[in-house]
């Protein structure tokens, strides 16, 4: 079972969300939370998989609460799920450590799916997001990070360029370990290799290079 810890400060969103999540026979929802300083508190208790968190909430918000989870040992893949999606939202969040972001308009089946890929290690962007974020690149991509791209990749091993490209085309652990005759564990190595060597801290990130190297259309 995947354990979820829900914060929002709305108890009505909460509810709802446990009553999505909870019609998956593998998900649970194990606390709940209503600002980020609460939800700290719990993540202690319940130590959930997957955090699905807002980010305007009093005493602490969803930033704040995601940057100090990113800095415990083990800590839980931090999902934002808000009804904000400027620009700025979208990169302070996944500065701050998140594995994701998804609007709060998001399907329930998309929304379980996410959950389950976040418990899995995999990135979790909405169509939506997805865009901005390479529009974003794209941008600054002509003020030379291209270049810093490149060089970041010279002290990746070709095999770990090739899990590189295809965690920039959106491809999940197992996707890519079929695609590239490996085991799920075998790309579960590169991929914290890859953390080290880049100095990055989820797999968004390691997207991003890939579209600033122009390894990805």
């Amino acid at each position: 079972m995947t354990a979820v810890l829900l914060v929002d400060d709305e108890q009505l969103v909460r509810a709802g969300l446990r009553l999505i999540l909870e019609t998956a026979g593998d998900l649970t929802v194990v606390g709940e939370a209503p600002d980020g300083q609460a939800a700290l508190d719990a993540v202690r208790r319940g130590r959930p998989d997957v955090v699905l968190m807002d980010l305007r909430m009093p005493r602490l918000d969803g930033l704040a609460a995601t940057v100090a989870l990113h800095a415990t040992p083990d800590p839980p893949a931090v999902v934002v799920l808000t009804t904000f999606d400027t620009d700025e939202d979208v990169f302070r969040a996944l500065e701050a450590g998140a594995a994701g972001f998804l609007l709060k308009d998001t399907p329930p089946r998309d929304l379980i799916d996410a959950v389950r890929r976040a418990a899995a290690g995999d990135a979790v962007l909405s169509p939506a997001v997805t865009r901005r974020v390479v529009e974003r690149v794209v941008t600054q991509e002509r003020t030379g990070r291209r270049r810093d791209a490149l060089t970041a990749l010279e002290v990746l091993t070709a095999r770990e360029r090739e899990v590189v490209v295809e965690i920039g085309r959106g491809r999940s652990n197992a996707e890519v370990a079929v695609l590239l005759h490996v085991t799920e564990a075998t790309v579960k190595s590169h991929v914290t290799h890859l953390f080290d060597k880049l100095g990055v801290t989820n797999r968004v990130q390691i997207a991003i290079t890939a579209f600033r190297a122009g390894l990805v259309d």
